[in-house]
């Protein structure tokens, strides 16, 4: 049952001083929920167990070696396969967080999909919601299952002791012209100067430059005017299928100094074997019934369920279904590419009908909770929910 909490205070003001204007401009005036939402230990501790639980078995499930067919089967890029490979067999390359998108159903959490390659709301669910509390005056004794920072940070600092070969300098790369891409990159940023990275760079993708020859060799970045800097560590914020699809020099470049030790790239390719949602099938094939699991396939499902194209983001070109008839349908940019069917999912429901639908971050392990709400498909624009922990 859902149980809200009154936000009465004015959080504007706390996440401008935080400079994290884009969540509140007007574009994202109903972003942020003037409430929170009550969760017990129980249930967060429930949560945050499913998501451990769930990596492991997505690190189970990978065969070994990994096969074409299967690469195939996901969807992956083909000039992305000898990457995916490398990353996967080298545990230098170490995936760094992800955020399991959770459904609590009345038979429990069900897995909605995994968020492994560019996951956001790294801002909200690490600050933001606790300056939602403190903007609302709470009690200092609320608590909230939000060890994102903390999480980020190990992690990070994991990454530069597994490559000590390597300069401790990280460039962080997101899409042009993205104010919110380039905040959840700074919070990253902060955790990676944290953990013992000496620079810690933000930059459009557009400004970053790659070369594969000579003393140009590696990944650079104007740091100061008219000062280039070389990377060795590079956290990117952009698609790695849409780095395959839309820049292939740029990927052949990026996968040769990979092979060649000249960068270490995180999230690793190998993360799109969990971001594909032909994943959520080969799950159910795997661990069929499993009670974290709800059936999905990449044929046709009969009655109540959602089609989802592989590598759709953002929650566009999701379709409900029934049967064979549409009920709901979000439009977008991926309705081109092949689509996963999974059964359709329960979500916790208030009194005004909105849909509630757990986010749990992983860094290493579960580490923080976050919420999204909307009475339809849930999509980026939806309420972000901000939690509290009760008894």
């Amino acid at each position: 049952m859902i149980r809200l909490l009154p936000l009465s205070g004015n959080v504007e003001p706390a996440i401008r001083e935080l400079g994290w204007d884009w969540a509140v401009e007007e574009a994202c005036a109903a972003y942020l929920a003037p409430e929170a939402l009550a969760v017990s230990e129980a249930e967060a501790e429930t949560l945050l167990q499913a998501a451990d639980t769930l990596y492991e078995m997505l690190v189970e499930s990978i065969p070994d070696p990994i096969p074409d067919d299967f690469l195939r089967q996901l969807g992956i890029p083909a000039n992305l396969w000898e990457a995916v490979r490398h990353s996967w067999n080298d545990d230098r390359h170490w995936h760094l967080y992800g955020r399991f998108d959770l459904a609590e159903t009345p038979d429990g959490p069900k897995l909605v999909e995994f968020n492994a390659d560019t996951a956001t709301s790294i801002p909200e669910t690490a600050v933001v919601q606790w300056a939602c509390l403190m903007a609302a005056g709470r009690p200092a004794h609320e608590r909230q299952a939000n060890g994102l920072f903390e999480g980020l940070e190990a992690q990070l600092r994991h990454w530069r002791e597994l490559n000590p070969d390597l300069d401790p300098h990280l460039l962080l790369v997101h899409l042009p012209d993205s104010a919110e891409d380039e905040t959840n990159c700074a919070v990253l940023a902060e955790a990676a100067r944290a953990a013992g990275f000496g620079t810690a760079h933000v930059c459009s993708v557009d400004a970053m430059r790659v070369s594969v020859q000579g003393e140009e060799r590696g990944v650079w970045a104007e740091v100061e005017p008219d000062k280039w800097q070389r990377f060795d560590f590079l956290f990117k914020l952009v698609p790695w299928e849409l780095l395959a699809d839309e820049e292939p020099a740029l990927t052949a470049d990026l996968t040769h100094l990979l092979l060649t030790r000249d960068v270490i790239i995180a999230n690793p390719a190998y993360t799109l074997l969990f971001q594909s949602k032909a994943i959520l099938a080969h799950l159910w094939d795997t661990f069929p019934h499993h009670p974290l699991l709800v059936e999905a396939s990449l044929r046709n499902l009969p009655g109540h369920h959602v089609r989802k194209p592989l590598f759709g983001r953002e929650g566009q070109n999701l379709t409900e279904m029934d049967g064979i008839r549409t009920r709901q349908q979000e439009p977008g940019d991926f309705g081109h590419q092949p689509q996963l069917r999974q059964r359709w999912l329960a979500f916790p429901t208030d009194t005004q009908g909105r849909r509630y639908q757990a986010g749990v971050f992983w860094a290493g392990e579960a580490c923080a909770l976050s919420y999204r709400r909307d009475p339809g498909i849930i999509t980026n624009l939806s309420e972000f929910v901000p939690h509290i922990l009760t008894a």
